[in-house]
């Protein structure tokens, strides 16, 4: 059985393994007039890789707490939309790294304001300095070890976006909170799953789009040269409380601005 704590009450047990050793997961989920679209793919994603991580939660408990969390903050809201974060943890306790077996996990829930959207005209982005280092047996999980992310974002500077980070054979990968997708002459190419360190919900989502469109879609390695070839039309970021950004220069060289994914990705799923 999961332990609700809610943020705003400031009771997080200073034991939990969340805090201490970065021993659990999170999600946030963009609300827009009191429904979330994307419900389905972040509770989806939080119950498998609470199974991976051997976190013992059930879907059910999870859409307990959420519902629960959208009838206690929806009211501060009305009609804006606004970010729900859910942090899982393994729970309170344990000597050392080792957990003990009778661990409760935790589910601390916090919101937010949405942030600003991406400008229409796309953004600037660069390459970061920090690189990227996936674990095979964790890829694509959206674990709290965050480190590499939070200095990456540390390069971002007022007119940069967005930073993208490279695994150690030189291969971009994705933003510190975008996963990316890049137009060929060839059809689409996305980063493959094994590579990924944060398998995003936008990510599923803009995949089952293109395929359902009918367009040729390759999960390849990227590397940055790729990324500037004469033959790449467009560069997009993808983020579930930001949609679909189109990249308007990469290291300082410009880029096209079509928009043609977010006009493929134009749909939202609709809510279970």
């Amino acid at each position: 059985m999961v332990t609700l704590y809610w943020a705003e009450d400031g009771c997080i047990p200073p034991g939990d393994r969340g805090l201490a050793y970065g021993d659990g997961l999170f999600e946030t989920i963009r609300i827009d007039d009191g429904c979330a679209p994307m419900q389905a793919y972040h509770l989806d994603r939080m119950t498998r890789d609470a199974a991976r991580l051997r976190i013992p939660i059930t879907r059910v408990e999870l859409e307990r707490a959420f519902h629960h969390a959208l009838q206690r903050y929806s009211a501060l809201y009305l009609e804006s939309s606004w970010v729900l974060k859910l942090m899982l943890t393994r729970g309170t306790g344990g000597r050392g790294y080792r957990p003990t077996p009778d661990l409760k996990p935790n589910l601390l829930i916090s919101h937010a304001i949405v942030p600003p959207p991406a400008p229409a005209g796309g953004v600037n982005v660069d390459f970061s300095r920090v690189p990227l280092t996936v674990n095979s047996l964790f890829c694509g999980i959206k674990s709290l070890n965050r480190i590499e992310q939070v200095m990456a974002a540390s390069e971002l500077q007022d007119d940069v976006f967005e930073v993208l980070m490279a695994n150690a054979a030189g291969h971009v990968v994705e933003g510190t909170r975008t996963n990316l997708f890049i137009q060929t002459d060839d059809g689409w190419r996305t980063p493959p799953p094994h590579s990924v360190a944060v398998m995003g919900v936008m990510r599923r989502y803009v995949l089952e789009r293109l395929h359902a469109n009918g367009e040729a879609v390759h999960e390849a390695p990227i590397l940055p040269d790729d990324m500037l070839a004469p033959n790449c039309r467009g560069i997009y970021l993808t983020n579930s409380v930001l949609g679909v950004v189109s990249v308007r220069t990469l290291a300082g060289q410009n880029l096209p601005v079509t928009g043609r994914l977010a006009t493929i990705c134009g749909s939202t799923p609709k809510m279970e």
